[in-house]
């Protein structure tokens, strides 16, 4: 028996999506050395932050300002770099 008897059809696969689900058991953020500090008297709530982090790290908080998840953070600074008030500063963990 081939491992690809074991793998689901195109029909059960969901649409747009994989056939995985991501795991969140794993707090990747602890090998980061520097982090993403806000700034929320500069902070204008564009959301590039959130838009441009490559793991969904940002989080949006019920006022409506961005908040780091430093637990899944791994500190690559995306979100700095992107911010076009420059309210994100990238600090050593």
């Amino acid at each position: 028996m081939s491992s690809e008897e074991n793998l689901p059809s195109w029909r059960e696969i969901p649409i747009a999506g994989v056939p995985y689900k991501p795991s969140t058991e794993y707090k990747t953020g602890d090998w980061k050395v520097y982090k993403p500090v806000i700034n929320y008297e500069k902070c204008t709530k564009c959301m590039f932050c959130h838009t441009y982090c490559p793991d969904g790290a940002i989080k949006i908080r019920e006022d409506g300002f961005p908040e780091p998840d430093y637990d899944f953070c791994k500190g690559c600074g995306i979100c700095a770099e992107e911010c076009p008030v420059k309210a994100i500063e990238m600090v050593k963990d």
